[in-house]
């Protein structure tokens, strides 16, 4: 296997060679500092899809280098991105396109999954209960429901350690995790801009705080009861064929009790952190190297990890203990999205260059022959691209694509901006990196000792149940 390993550190210097183009001696003047994607050829997409390959096939083809190399891994495909921009378009705007995904995307991205995952690892569910078909299902219908007021991410690290202690007992496992992922890390935030990010870009942008709970309120009901319908019969199926599945731990019946409670207090401080950054506009702005950062987003992040001391100070270490907490997941989520968030750039760009890049083609299918918009479309190409990129500039591609006035879209073009809506949220449950929740939960998952699925395993349920799903949903909602 030596062979292999080695051609996996090679291949991104071979692929970012051959991304250099033949004139690499490139005038700062006669470029902008903005990535215009009406230049890039598809590509640039080759380190994106080279670490997405990496994730999936890592884990299955050599795990034990993997476990201990993946962040280098990540680091060399985000070069190959990096590397030949810098030969092709010069130092400061490369610098500059570092910068900008550095301090305004990931940064505050890592920070609020790290306060989210600090503060939700210190809530502790003391008591034994037994993971039977009626308390899975309930631990997912409820953690749909507050997704949508708490986020995807704060609701599934709030739960999922729960959860595994609840299944403990249990010798079928995998589907529990996996429904998990699909109702309460994407599906249940679809209702309000606080439960996922493209729905608080859309807020931002200037669609009304309950618009998503008015147009999204039939499809999500819909879907979260066909997925927990489901759910239950499987489930209720596999647990007849288990002996003796006992409570967590095998401890004696106790109450239920929260310990942690302070936490809780903590997470509503993260979610108004969070709105504030969204709502005050104080005008004030820092610029470093071109780059325009905003008084409110450091004021955000600042309290985010105030926050995140504050729950490591007042929690006691044996919540933390008993929950299994451990910075590992955290770490991997970290390493991992660095790599992707700097593979994506170019992407991105692509698709924001509309008919003149190089995937005019998806931009042009959401548009029939008169001009009208194709909602079906809109759902399914927000949705596809939202399963493996970043779901909220996604979600902000169609936004424009579809005109970029909030005040129409919400009127006259409501059904196509439930569309767009829908797609970036639910379907961010396609793959493990559709959204944030999902890598941490396997992570979260496989540390406890679940065996997860692979990268393309996981598909194969998604691909099998969701697909079908989203038929329906168009079907219904979206012709």
């Amino acid at each position: 296997m030596r062979w292999l390993q080695r051609t996996l550190l090679l291949l991104p210097v071979v692929l970012s060679i051959s991304l250099m183009p033949g004139s690499a001696s490139a005038n700062i003047s006669d470029v902008t500092l903005h990535l215009d994607g009406t230049r890039l050829s598809l590509m640039w997409g080759v380190p994106f899809v080279g670490i997405l390959l990496s994730i999936a096939m890592g884990p299955l083809l050599f795990p034990h280098f993997w476990e201990h190399n993946f962040g280098k891994i990540s680091a060399l495909w985000g070069l190959c991105f990096v590397f030949p921009y810098t030969i092709s378009y010069g130092i400061p705007i490369a610098t500059y396109q570092v910068l900008h995904t550095a301090l305004l995307e990931y940064l505050p991205f890592i920070t609020l999954l790290f306060a989210l995952f600090t503060v939700a690892g210190g809530v502790h569910l003391k008591g034994s209960f037994v993971g039977t078909p009626i308390v899975n299902t309930t631990f997912l219908m409820v953690g749909t429901f507050i997704a949508s007021w708490m986020g995807t991410t704060g609701a599934s690290m709030l739960l999922i350690r729960s959860l595994i202690r609840a299944i403990e007992g249990r010798r079928y496992k995998i589907h529990v995790i996996v429904f998990f992922i699909f109702l309460v890390s994407n599906i249940g935030g679809s209702l309000s801009p606080l439960g996922d990010p493209p729905l608080f870009l859309g807020f931002l942008k200037g669609v009304d705080f309950f618009w998503p709970t008015l147009h999204l309120f039939l499809p999500t009901s819909v879907a979260t009861a066909l997925l927990l319908s489901l759910f239950f019969v499987l489930d209720s199926y596999l647990y007849s064929r288990e002996e003796g599945a006992k409570p967590s731990g095998g401890r004696g019946r106790e109450s239920l009790q929260l310990a942690g409670g302070v936490n809780l207090f903590l997470l509503a401080g993260i979610i108004g952190a969070v709105l504030m950054s969204g709502i005050w506009q104080p005008g004030v702005v820092w610029t470093l190297y071109h780059v325009q950062i905003e008084l409110q987003n450091v004021v955000r992040d600042a309290i985010l990890l105030l926050i995140t001391g504050l729950s490591l100070w007042l929690t006691k270490a044996e919540n933390r203990v008993a929950n299994g907490f451990t910075w590992g997941p955290i770490l991997e989520v970290a390493k991992l999205f660095a790599g992707i968030f700097a593979t994506i750039i170019p992407v991105i760009s692509i698709l924001r260059a509309g008919a003149d890049g190089a995937l005019a083609m998806i931009v042009g299918a959401v548009t029939d022959n008169s001009g009208q918009p194709v909602n079906a479309a809109y759902f399914w190409f927000t949705g596809a691209l939202s399963s493996f990129l970043d779901n909220a500039p996604t979600y902000l591609v169609f936004f424009n694509t579809a005109g970029g006035e909030a005040q129409t879209l919400m009127g006259p073009m409501a059904a196509t901006l439930t569309a767009i809506s829908a797609g970036a949220v639910f379907m961010g449950a396609n793959s493990y990196i559709g959204n944030a929740p999902n890598f941490m939960v396997r992570a979260i998952a496989e540390e406890q000792g679940i065996k997860m699925p692979s990268f393309f395993g996981y598909m194969v349920w998604s691909v099998g149940i969701l697909c079908p799903l989203f038929l329906l949903l168009t079907f219904l909602f979206f012709r």
